[in-house]
């Protein structure tokens, strides 16, 4: 059975107050501050029903009410303000972040996880991932020993540079140069997937160094394998009374700070700008105890750049949250589709 209009109100005005004083609510700070024209008694009876109905709880016999996981899921999908707008001075800061990191887009991705941090007072993960849809604009080999070369892999969103090629000793300069023309040749135009699948024909006198190019495929799958993690204000989960146990600050940064249970905190979200809530740990993997996660993956131009999210206790401030991870999505986009 659903909750009738007046319960839902009550307990998004219970949900509301306690995110922002983390103090239990009680049916006379409803009426006194919200529902001035109901009685106490009628908000103390619909608090009990809603008890009852595991929406709330009561720490106290003598105590106000605390919203439950479900409480706090009901409160996301049905009962928040969706479209809650951020302040002049936080769309100007956001937009002033970025704007001075638009010509490094591996920077503006990595900026996004302090802006939200910062925005939203919670710790923010981050995953950029390659992809092999990712469609290459130029791979060249840069000399940086007689027998090794620095390799260099552009795509239309990423520049990644940390791959050694090893070269024949006596290959001269202008043979390197024929065989960066040769593999600008084959990646116009292809995704790093279609590159790897093509069977370079090489002309006869460069036979001799076929090994380089297969090198080449192999850094580029190694590459789609391979996403950074970003963590930012692992310490501002010290700020929140919940997280006044050692013991629950210990579990927490034990999640955050570990790069494999971040991937999986983010894997598996929709190819879109869509928001996505996880209340509780309940039913979900590595999510600590008492936490929540708000995230969302970011596309420009059709292109994948990374899946954001926000973790924090379940009394975060969730409509605050999803309007940044919102707002900093939309103005990345806006600004990689104008580069």
């Amino acid at each position: 059975m659903g909750l009738s209009d007046r319960k839902k109100k009550i307990l998004q005005i219970v949900v509301d107050d306690y995110i922002q004083t983390a103090v239990p609510v009680s049916s006379k700070q409803i009426t006194s501050k919200y529902l001035t024209d109901i009685s106490s008694a009628t908000v103390r009876s619909e608090l009990s029903a809603l008890e009852e109905l595991g929406y709330l709880s009561q720490p106290h016999t003598s105590a106000g009410r605390v919203p439950s996981s479900k409480a706090y899921k009901l409160y996301v999908t049905e009962l928040m303000q969706k479209d809650k707008k951020l302040t002049q001075s936080e769309l100007d800061y956001i937009k002033s972040v970025f704007l001075q990191k638009a010509d490094n887009i591996e920077t503006v991705l990595k900026s996004a996880t302090k802006v939200i941090s910062e925005l939203t007072s919670y710790t923010t993960l981050a995953v950029s991932s390659h992809e092999a849809s990712d469609r290459l604009v130029n791979v060249k080999l840069f000399r940086v020993k007689q027998d090794s070369a620095l390799l260099i892999i552009l795509t239309d969103t990423k520049i990644f540079k940390d791959n050694f090629i090893e070269l024949p000793a006596d290959m001269t300069d202008d043979q390197l140069e024929e065989t960066n023309n040769i593999l600008a040749k084959f990646c116009q135009g292809k995704t790093i997937e279609e590159f790897c699948d093509t069977e370079l024909e090489l002309e006869d006198s460069f036979l001799g160094f076929k090994h380089i190019f297969l090198n080449v495929i192999n850094a580029l799958k190694e590459y789609i394998e391979q996403s950074e993690c970003y963590t930012e204000g692992e310490d501002k989960i010290l700020s929140h009374p919940e997280y006044a146990d050692v013991v629950k600050i210990k579990e927490f940064l034990s999640v955050v700070t570990d790069k494999d249970k971040v991937f999986d905190l983010m894997s598996g979200e929709d190819k879109e700008l869509k928001i996505n809530v996880k209340v509780g740990s309940e039913g979900y993997d590595n999510i600590p105890d008492g936490c929540s996660l708000v995230s969302a993956t970011y596309f420009a131009g059709g292109t994948k750049l990374g899946t954001y999210g926000v973790i924090g206790p379940e009394r975060m401030d969730y409509q605050k949250v999803v309007a940044v991870i919102e707002h900093v999505g939309q103005i990345i986009e806006s600004i990689l589709k104008n580069r």
